[in-house]
């Protein structure tokens, strides 16, 4: 901490809890908060990849942590595995917090839009400046992941096959977050502070980013297609505004059957984690139960989008 310009001791460590893939501390040091995020031994994710893309979204003005120091870069690791810490943000993240309670009465009507303001400065990055990051056709991708999982789910090859019949145009690929939802963001009396958790930051359709927020599991029980809290024209009209690309419903709608079957077959992997004996976990096995309401939110959204097509 020292090395990056914060004077004085550490003090007031604290293990968080949460995160399967790397250990979160919080601390102070110099009056201030911070945050360190340390990957956990035999990750698959590269954290110093993340710490580009969050040094690269912080400088374009987009709502994140900053990062004060990281192990990029560094010819000798003095905490051992990757690590990054960052400024502390206040609010909340815990979304039936945000979606109820009333000190957030006031986030909740101007959310959606600033979401989409945050997206599109998020696609504003340069990832051809950021090496590491991969980029997939995502159809091709989950259809793979069901294939490999050896289970038989009919409603989620009807909701392939709707997809592959219905693509909209092709967009210019850009930087996508690949994980834009309540939960994964901070929010206060006053709306959004922060954007967190850029491990799945990849590169693909900016559309994705926009039809994840809206997927029916995000919503934690609100009435409103974006987030539980906004309708689906704020956050275009807002993306539209800050980035000058018109996105449809019916495409953001594509993207959300798209995301809806992608969490259904998460649900079906973290569960085999439990069925296999690899982690014994109740968590991953009550994740385990939750595949069937995506494979009904995917026939019901399928339904309406035929209907409103006819």
């Amino acid at each position: 901490m020292r090395g990056a310009g914060i004077p004085g001791d550490v003090a007031s460590l604290e293990r968080l809890t949460g995160g399967a893939s790397r250990e979160t501390w919080r601390f102070a040091a110099g009056h201030e908060l911070f945050v360190l995020q340390r990957q956990r031994p035999g990750s698959p994710r590269d954290m110093h990849v993340e710490v580009a893309v969050l040094e690269a979204a912080h400088a374009l003005g987009a709502p994140t942590a900053q990062v004060v120091t990281s192990s990029r870069g560094m010819s000798t690791n003095p905490l051992g595995e990757p690590f990054m810490v960052m400024r502390a943000v206040a609010g909340e993240t815990i979304a039936r917090k945000i979606l109820r309670d009333g000190d957030f009465a006031d986030a909740r009507p101007v959310l959606a839009a600033q979401i989409g303001r945050a997206m599109a400065q998020i696609h504003r990055i340069d990832h051809t400046a950021i090496d590491g990051l991969d980029g997939e056709d995502q159809v091709a991708k989950y259809v793979q992941l069901m294939d490999e999982s050896g289970q038989a789910h009919p409603a989620f090859e009807i909701a392939f096959r709707w997809l592959e019949a219905n693509r909209p145009a092709p967009r210019d690929w850009c930087l996508v977050h690949g994980d834009f939802r309540l939960g994964n963001v901070i929010v206060d009396g006053d709306g959004l502070r922060a954007v967190l958790d850029w491990e799945l930051a990849h590169i693909g359709n900016p559309a994705e980013d926009l039809g994840w927020v809206c997927v029916r599991a995000w919503r934690f029980g609100g009435s409103k297609p974006v987030a539980g809290v906004g309708d689906y024209a704020a956050l275009l009209d807002a993306y539209e505004a800050e980035s000058g690309a018109r996105i449809s419903e019916r495409e953001l709608r594509w993207w959300e059957l798209l995301g809806t079957v992608k969490w259904g077959l998460m649900c079906i992997s973290q569960a085999a984690y439990h069925l296999n004996g690899v982690v014994r976990s109740h968590e991953l096995a009550a994740i385990g139960r939750r595949v069937c309401e995506n494979e009904y939110d995917a026939l019901m959204t399928i339904r309406e989008l035929s209907a409103d097509a006819q």
